[in-house]
C-alpha cells in the first residue's frame, strides 16, 4: 500500500501468525479515532485493505476519520465484504443471472468460465417449504417430501451450479434458515485467507441477498442485506458503492423485568428507531445494558434492522461474543483470533465506551413491557393489554369505511355488533358475520379475531433458546391444566435450525409442544416469508363467505398485507410463547392480561400468569442447549439427505437449459454488445400504477400464493401445470415469465388510478378499460410506450428483493418517481437500468392532483449526475406543468452502472475487458 506501508502489521495468536493492517498504525497518519464507532473502524479497515489510488484513496480513508467532527459524510466510497451470503428464493435468480451472463460471454467469444464468484459464496435453501401439514408427527417428513417434488428442477439447477461455479456452497434443504445458519455456523467475527503462503486476518463482513442478512451483526460481523443483483456484482469483486452512512448510537441500561422477553425488546427498539427515522443508517448499540443481554438476544435485535430501516444494527465483539462461539462449537484457535485481534484493533467493547454518534437514543430495559406488532407493519407495536381494543379499532374503522350493513361488511346498523365483545370461557366472540364451521368431528363459531394462524417461525426468535424454551414450557403448563388449542388454529413449529429440535428435545418439552399442535413442519422460513400453506377448506370458506377479519399470530419479522396468507388481514408479530397462548385463547380479541385462556379440568378459569413460566425456570431449560448439538448439525451442513444427494445434474461449463416452468433463460441480455447503447430522454410515457405511502418489496413482488385467474397463474396453466402445484412466486423466481406477470400483482396493492379497486390492476388510459397491470403494460408495450410509477413516501420497503425491480423493468418501466426510497430497492432499480426519480419537498401525486391520465417526458436523463435534479414534464389534454425531481443516482458507481442498462451488463463487460 503506497500511502501508509507501516500499516501492515504481524500478529501472533498462539502457535499461529496472521498479518493484518493495522488501525492504531493508520491513526497514525490520519489522526485519531479512538472514538469512532466501531462499525465504521471496520469500514476503514477495509479501505486501508483496498487502497489501490484509484477504487480506494487517501482521501477515503481520511473521510471516515473526519467523520467524527460533524458525525456525518457526503463522501462515498467502495465497499469490499469478504463474502456473499444468499437464501434460495434471491438466490437462484442470482444463480440464473450467472448463467445467463456465461452464456452472454460465449455469445461475444469469450471464455465462459470468467464468469465465477471471486469472493466465497454460501446459498442456503430455507425459503421453499410450506406448511401443507401441520398438527402431526409426520408432518415434517411429508412437507420435506413434498418440497423436494415441488422444487425439483430448481435443485437440480442449484446443484449444477454448485459443481459449475467455484467460491459457491449450497447448504441443502432441511437444514435450517440462512440468518440463523450464518449466526450459528457460517460466521466468523474475523475471517482469514491464505495469499503466497501468508495468513491474512480482518473483519468478517458481508452482504446478503435477504434484508435480515443483519441478524449477523449480533456477533459482531459487519453485513447487511443487498439486491441480489448489486450482491451478485461483490461476488464478482465490484466494490458495494456507499457513502459514509450516519451512525445513530442506540444505549442500552438496565435489564428486563421477569416476565418480558427479547421479542418485546425488539419490537420496542424497533418502533423507537422507526419513529427516530434511521433509513439509511447504521445503528451500533453501546451502553452497559450490553453487560447482561446475551448474544441471542442482540441476535433478534440485530435481525429486525430492515423493521427499523437501518442499514445494520450493529453490536462490538466482547466476552458475550466469545461466550456463545464457544458454545456454538467455534475451534479454539478461532475464538483466540478473534478477541486479540478485536483488542488489538480497537474493536472490542470496553465498559463504558462512549463514540462519537451523529445522533444516539436511550432505553432502559427496565421500561420494556409485554408486546405484539401490526396489523400490517413491523414498527407499530402494541402492548398486550392493548390488543383486544387494538383489534375493535380495526373493527370501528371497517364499519365506519362501510355506509351500509350488507353481507359480509359492518354497516351504521351493524356497526355496534361489529365491535361488540361477547367474551365466554370458551373465547367465542360471536358477531353478524360469525360462520358455523364443521371441520373434522368439531363443530364451532368461527368469529372475527379468530386467530387462524398460530406459527412458531422465523430466525427472528427462533434462534433464541430463551423464548424458544419459554414457548414449550408454556405448552407444558397449558398441558398440565387441561388446555388444548381451539380447532380452528393452523399451529406450526418451523425453526431456523435442527439445534432447536434437538434442545427442545433435551429439555423433554418437544411433547408438550407436540400436544399442542405446534408439530416440526420443517426447518425454513414458512410462515414468516408467507408459506403458510393452506388453511383448512372449511376455515378457508367460512372466512370467504364471511368475509372475516380473521388473525394470524406468528414469531416473524414481516407481517405485510397479504404477506402471510392471502385472507388473513391481520397479522402480529409475539414472541413464540405468545402465539402458544393466541393459539389457545383463539381470538386476537381476548385480553390475555385479563381474561382466560380456558379452563382446567375442574372448569376453573385458567389465566395467562397462570401458564407463564419464570426467569428460572426458562434459565434452567436453556442450561440443556449444550455444544455437541452444534457440532452434531453442522458436522456436514452441506451433505444434505439422500434425496439431494441422489440428484444427478449435468458437468457442463455452459447451463443447457430445459423445458422448466421453473427456471428460464432470462432476457437481460439479448442483443448485449460490447458497448452500451446511449441513454435516452423519456418521451410521452404513461403512467402503469400510481400507488401510496409505504409500498413494500412484497406489494411490488409477491412471494407468495398464486392465484389461478392471475396472470402468473393463467401461465402456468396454459404450460400444464395445475394451480395444486403452482407453489408460489417465490418459488418461480428463476422464471422471469412468471415474475414478470406477478410484478404488482399483491392482492392488497392499491392501485389509486382505479377507485376502491385491490389488487394488480390498472387503467389502461388509451381505452380506459380496466385490466391486469402486466396485461396493460404488454399492450404498452405493443404500442411502443415507455411506462412510469408514481408513489408516495418510502417506496420499496422491505425485502431486499430483486425481482421488484427487474419485474419493473421488464414491464417497460424506464422511471419511479416517488416521496422516498427504502435504500435496497433504490439501489436495485439503478442495478436494473430504472432510474428513481424523487418528488421535490412538498410536491406529491397528491398535490399535482395526477390521476394517472397524464403523459410523463423526462429531459436531462443522458447527462446525468450524481444527485442531479432533472425536469419532469407532466401533460393532460391541454394542461402542461413542470417538476424539478431529483435523480436518486447517488453516486459515480451507480451512474456507471445505470449506463450500461444495470449493474450486471457493466460488470460483464468489465470481466471481459470492454469497460
Amino acid at each position: 500500500m503506497s500511502h501508509t506501508p507501516d500499516t501492515l502489521q504481524t500478529l501472533d495468536v498462539g502457535s499461529k501468525q496472521y498479518r493484518y493492517y493495522s488501525l492504531p498504525k493508520a491513526a497514525d497518519a490520519l489522526g485519531n479515532i479512538d472514538r469512532l464507532p466501531k462499525s465504521l473502524k471496520i469500514l476503514l479497515e477495509n479501505q486501508l485493505r483496498f487502497a489501490d489510488d484509484e477504487s480506494v484513496e487517501q482521501d477515503d480513508m481520511q473521510a471516515l476519520v473526519d467523520w467524527q467532527k460533524e458525525g456525518k459524510s457526503s463522501r462515498e466510497i467502495g465497499y469490499r465484504p469478504a463474502r456473499v451470503l444468499m437464501q434460495d428464493f434471491t438466490g437462484v435468480p442470482g444463480v440464473v443471472d450467472l448463467a445467463s451472463m456465461r452464456a452472454a460471454v460465449e455469445k461475444l467469444g469469450e471464455d465462459p468460465a470468467r464468469i465465477n464468484p471471486l469472493s466465497p459464496v454460501d446459498l442456503v435453501i430455507d425459503h421453499s417449504v410450506m406448511v401443507d401439514k401441520f398438527g402431526n408427527a409426520t408432518a415434517f417428513e411429508e412437507n420435506v417430501e413434498i418440497e423436494m417434488q415441488r422444487n425439483r428442477e430448481r435443485y437440480e439447477f442449484l446443484r449444477w451450479g454448485q459443481q459449475a461455479f467455484n467460491n459457491f456452497s449450497v447448504v441443502p434443504p432441511g437444514t435450517g434458515i440462512c440468518h440463523q445458519v450464518n449466526l450459528e455456523y457460517l460466521g466468523r467475527s474475523v475471517w482469514t485467507k491464505e495469499e503466497d503462503g501468508v495468513t491474512f486476518a480482518y473483519p468478517d463482513t458481508l452482504v446478503g441477498t435477504d434484508s435480515h442478512t443483519t441478524m449477523i451483526n449480533g456477533l459482531g460481523v459487519l453485513g447487511w442485506g443487498v439486491g441480489g443483483i448489486e450482491a451478485e456484482a461483490a461476488m464478482l469483486g465490484q466494490p458495494v458503492s456507499m457513502l459514509i452512512p450516519e451512525v445513530i448510537g442506540f444505549k442500552l441500561t438496565g435489564k428486563l423485568r421477569e416476565g418480558i422477553t427479547a421479542t418485546d425488546l425488539v419490537l420496542t427498539v424497533t418502533e423507537m428507531l422507526r419513529k427516530k427515522g434511521v433509513v439509511g443508517k447504521f445503528v451500533e448499540f453501546y451502553g452497559d445494558g450490553l453487560k447482561d443481554l446475551p448474544l441471542a438476544d442482540r441476535a433478534t435485535i440485530a435481525n429486525m434492522a430492515p423493521e427499523y430501516g437501518a442499514t445494520c444494527g450493529f453490536f462490538p465483539v466482547d466476552e458475550e461474543t466469545l461466550n456463545y462461539m464457544r458454545l456454538t462449537g467455534r475451534e479454539d484457535d478461532q475464538i483466540a483470533l478473534v478477541e486479540a485481534y478485536s483488542k488489538t484493533q480497537g474493536l472490542w467493547r470496553e465498559p463504558g465506551d462512549e463514540p462519537v454518534f451523529s445522533d444516539t437514543l436511550h432505553l432502559d430495559m427496565t421500561e420494556v413491557e409485554a408486546s405484539l406488532a401490526g396489523p400490517k407493519r413491523p414498527q407499530d407495536r402494541v402492548a398486550l393489554k392493548d390488543m383486544a381494543a387494538a383489534f375493535d379499532k380495526i373493527m370501528q374503522d371497517d364499519a365506519k369505511a362501510q355506509p351500509t350493513a350488507e353481507k359480509g361488511k359492518f354497516g351504521s346498523e351493524g356497526g355496534q355488533a361489529a365491535v361488540g365483545i361477547n367474551r365466554s370461557l370458551e373465547g367465542d366472540f360471536k358477531h353478524a358475520d360469525s360462520q358455523n364451521v364443521t371441520l373434522g368431528d368439531q363443530s364451532f363459531s368461527l368469529d372475527p379475531g379468530a386467530v387462524v394462524i398460530a406459527a412458531i417461525t422465523s430466525c427472528t426468535n427462533t434462534s433464541n433458546p430463551s423464548v424458544m424454551m419459554a414457548a414449550g414450557l408454556l405448552a407444558r403448563k397449558a398441558r398440565e391444566k387441561g388446555l388444548t388449542t381451539k380447532p380452528w388454529v393452523k399451529t406450526s413449529l418451523a425453526p431456523g435450525s435442527k439445534v432447536v429440535t434437538d434442545y427442545l428435545a433435551a429439555a423433554k418439552l418437544n411433547d408438550d409442544l407436540d400436544a399442542l399442535g405446534f408439530n416440526l413442519v420443517g426447518y425454513g422460513c414458512t410462515t414468516c416469508i408467507g408459506n403458510s400453506g393452506p388453511l383448512p377448506e372449511a376455515i378457508e370458506k367460512a372466512v370467504n363467505q364471511g368475509d372475516l377479519t380473521v388473525a394470524s399470530v406468528l414469531s416473524g419479522n414481516r407481517n405485510f398485507e397479504g404477506r402471510v396468507h392471502p385472507l388473513v388481514k391481520t397479522n402480529w408479530l409475539a414472541s413464540p410463547p405468545l402465539v402458544v397462548a393466541y393459539a389457545l385463547a383463539g381470538n386476537v380479541q381476548r385480553d390475555l392480561t385479563k381474561d382466560p385462556l380456558g379452563e382446567d379440568s375442574d372448569g376453573n378459569p385458567v389465566y395467562l400468569k397462570d401458564i407463564w413460566p419464570s426467569q428460572a425456570e426458562i434459565a434452567e431449560a436453556v442450561e440443556q442447549v449444550n455444544t455437541e448439538m452444534f457440532r452434531k448439525e453442522y458436522g456436514e451442513v452441506f451433505k444434505g439427505d439422500e434425496t439431494w444427494q441422489a440428484i444427478n445434474v449435468s458437468e457442463s461449463q455452459v447451463y443447457q437449459w430445459p423445458e422448466s416452468t421453473y427456471i428460464q433463460h432470462p432476457p437481460f441480455f439479448e442483443g448485449m454488445g460490447r458497448e452500451p447503447d446511449a441513454i435516452e430522454d423519456v418521451r410521452n410515457a404513461r403512467i402503469l400504477a400510481m400507488l401510496g405511502d409505504s409500498v413494500t418489496t412484497d406489494h411490488i413482488s409477491p412471494a407468495g400464493s398464486i392465484k389461478p385467474d392471475s396472470p402468473a397463474g393463467r401461465y402456468l396453466q396454459e404450460h400444464g401445470v395445475k394451480p395444486v402445484d403452482f407453489n408460489s412466486y417465490g418459488s418461480r423466481r428463476g422464471n422471469h415469465e412468471v415474475m414478470m406477470r406477478g410484478t404488482f400483482a399483491n392482492v392488497r396493492i392499491k392501485n389509486e388510478m382505479l377507485e376502491g379497486v385491490v389488487g394488480g390492476e390498472t387503467r389502461y388510459v388509451p381505452s380506459g378499460e380496466q385490466m391486469s397491470i402486466y396485461d396493460a403494460a404488454m399492450k404498452y408495450q405493443e404500442a411502443g410506450t415507455p411506462l412510469v410509477v408514481i408513489a408516495g413516501k418510502e417506496y420499496g420497503t422491505g425485502s431486499s428483493r430483486d425481482w421488484a425491480a427487474k419485474g419493473t423493468r421488464l414491464l417497460g418501466v424506464r422511471a419511479v418517481i416517488a416521496e422516498s426510497f427504502e435504500r435496497i430497492h433504490r439501489s436495485n432499480l439503478i442495478g436494473m437500468g430504472v432510474v428513481p426519480l424523487q418528488f421535490p419537498e412538498g410536491e406529491t401525486r397528491e398535490t399535482l392532483k395526477l390521476t394517472g391520465d397524464e403523459e410523463i417526458s423526462i429531459a436531462g436523463l443522458s447527462d446525468l449526475s450524481p444527485g442531479k435534479t432533472v425536469k419532469v414534464v407532466i401533460k393532460n389534454g391541454e394542461q402542461e406543468r413542470t417538476v424539478d425531481a431529483k435523480c436518486r443516482i447517488d453516486t459515480l458507481n451507480e451512474l456507471a452502472y445505470y449506463r450500461h442498462g444495470g449493474i450486471l451488463h457493466y460488470v460483464l463487460r468489465k470481466m471481459i475487458g470492454a469497460a
